[in-house]
């Protein structure tokens, strides 16, 4: 399996409010009120998520670093 150097993640406006951020390498979604409490929760759950596992068997690099998207609403002028 060849590893990964990063882990892809997308943030998009919620539903009704906050933002959502989804990992599309991991099984991973959590949420924030702003953009930078939505980036805090994500790099969080990350470290929680991958805390004591072996990164070569999810095909990770050690320390990979987070490449995120972010997909907004279109803009009407």
């Amino acid at each position: 399996m060849a590893r990964r150097y990063t882990i892809q993640a997308v943030i998009y406006p919620g539903d009704e409010r906050g933002y959502v951020a989804e990992c599309l390498n991991l099984a991973l979604v959590t949420q924030g009120e702003t953009l930078d409490e939505t980036v805090r929760n994500l790099r969080e759950a990350i470290q929680l998520h991958l805390d004591g596992e072996d990164l070569a068997e999810l095909g990770l690099v050690p320390d990979p670093p987070v490449v995120i998207t972010m997909e907004m609403e279109p803009v009407h002028a």
